[in-house]
């Protein structure tokens, strides 16, 4: 079993924003295998359940907030058998990239991302997969970043992102797949 996370904020407010990037491309994973996200409470978390090539792979998207990602990933652990940190995939907003560019490795350091932190900090690890989507650098240098990712993308960008999404998820399935 793969534990498979999205980082992201709940609430109107951030949908298709930069930061929730990695909501984005769990939904479009639930969408193709006809898969609906619910209320998890104990989890702290909205999740569905997939299946990959016959492996269980539960996704869930924190309801957190954020910068306290790690509180909903290690709730989930509790309730699945304590699923083994290099089984969970992390799919998070990357500004170290640009817009397009999508990398996956396994463990090494956060970049300042407070959600990897987060994750890292509640699972006693940064040993777990991370799948980072470039979403680039604020043109003007005045803009704080921590503005920036809250931003929405805008109209052209979002026919770029749609395309990073389709490319995100065909890649995970081909990762997991092996």
């Amino acid at each position: 079993m793969k534990l498979l996370v999205g980082l992201g904020n709940p609430g109107k407010a951030y949908e298709n924003t930069r930061h929730n990037i990695g909501w984005l491309v769990l939904n479009d994973l639930a969408k193709e295998y006809m898969a609906a996200f619910e209320n998890k409470k104990r989890w702290k978390a909205r999740a569905t359940s997939i299946q990959i090539n016959g492996e269980r792979i539960e996704l869930i998207k924190p309801q957190t907030f954020m910068n306290k990602s790690g509180e909903a990933v290690q709730a989930a652990r509790g309730w699945l058998r304590k699923v083994q940190v290099e089984n969970i995939w992390v799919v998070h907003d990357d500004a170290d990239l640009p817009l397009g560019e999508i990398r996956i490795k396994q463990g090494g350091g956060s970049a300042g991302h407070r959600g990897v932190d987060s994750i890292a900090k509640m699972v006693g690890s940064t040993n777990f997969w991370r799948v980072r989507l470039g979403i680039g650098r604020p043109d003007n240098p005045n803009v704080p970043l921590e503005d920036y990712v809250l931003k929405k993308f805008s109209d052209s960008e979002m026919k770029e992102v749609e395309q990073i999404v389709d490319e995100a998820r065909r890649t995970i399935i081909r990762k997991i797949n092996g």
